[in-house]
């Protein structure tokens, strides 16, 4: 049963990031022939070179050879995943291409159809799959160039849409128009796909250092670590706290630090990931 819930958990939340893609592509990007880049961008030139065709069906046909790239070097979660990715964008393209579109300028619909894709495949991406196509392919590039985020290697791979783009259109505004909406879009994206991971390091400076390590242990049940400094100006030495904790336990941790010490001096850092225990574990698929 848990397997089950597990499995229709990361199928709604794809289905859902496919549905908010298409939203923000047909109701805000295609009326102003703007994209976000990849093979939902590309299927948009082509059908402008072609004159006919719908973006949906364009986009299946170039997803193909990418799909047999990536189900031989990702696994066989992500090709599955990435099928109903495609396949769910596809056909949310399609459907919501009947949706009366808003009148906007250009400039607002390039902010909303960016927040909107942006949300939609940072969604998707947290699931464990993608919308195939540029998303494979990031993949790909993510298992060799780990420490690059995903907005950034989707970035620059957009950006060479971004410039077709405005070529076939034969108007320079819409390359530039393009480019902030890949830029944003990229941003968005990774705003999703990590928001999850960021927790908080602090390091705490005490005389009640025992009891305050004592209490983070008990009350917010997260450990400590004892680093030793010494006071510049008093010489004095002592142990500072290092403990890292979730963001929503950052008030009670200053509330915890204070109640036993007024005058402690208390530093809080962003911490992008935090892998251990009582964290998130490490995988080489992670993002």
């Amino acid at each position: 049963m848990k397997k089950f819930i597990n499995k229709a958990g990361w199928v709604f939340t794809t289905l859902l990031g496919c549905a908010l893609f298409a939203l923000g592509f047909d109701l805000f990007l295609l009326p102003n022939d703007l994209n976000t880049g990849g093979v939902s961008g590309l299927s948009m030139v082509i059908r402008e070179l072609l004159g006919f065709g719908s973006v949906g069906v364009i986009q299946i046909i170039i997803n193909l050879p990418l799909f047999l790239i990536g189900g031989l070097k990702i696994g066989k979660k992500f090709f599955l995943g990435s099928l109903l990715g495609l396949v769910g964008s596809s056909v949310f393209i399609d459907l919501f291409d009947f949706i009366p579109v808003p009148q906007t300028e250009p400039l607002l619909g390039l902010l909303y159809g960016s927040l909107l894709c942006g949300v939609g495949i940072g969604i998707v991406f947290a699931s464990g799959t993608s919308t195939g196509g540029s998303d494979i392919l990031v993949r790909l590039l993510k298992l060799k160039f780990r420490n690059v985020p995903v907005g950034q290697i989707c970035l620059c791979i957009d950006l060479c849409v971004a410039v077709l783009t405005g070529i076939v259109f034969r108007d320079v505004s819409k390359t530039l128009y393009t480019g902030v909406t890949v830029f944003v879009t990229s941003k968005v994206m990774d705003a999703v796909i990590y928001r999850f991971d960021y927790s908080k390091v602090a390091l705490i400076i005490t005389k009640e250092y025992e009891l305050v390590a004592k209490e983070i242990g008990t009350k917010l049940r997260k450990g400590t670590t004892f680093l030793y400094g010494q006071g510049a100006y008093t010489g004095a030495e002592t142990k500072v706290i290092l403990t890292a904790i979730k963001r929503q336990q950052l008030a009670e941790l200053k509330e915890l630090v204070t109640a036993i010490d007024p005058n402690a001096f208390i530093i809080v850092q962003e911490a992008h990931q935090v892998l251990g225990d009582g964290f998130a574990r490490y995988s080489k698929d992670s993002l």
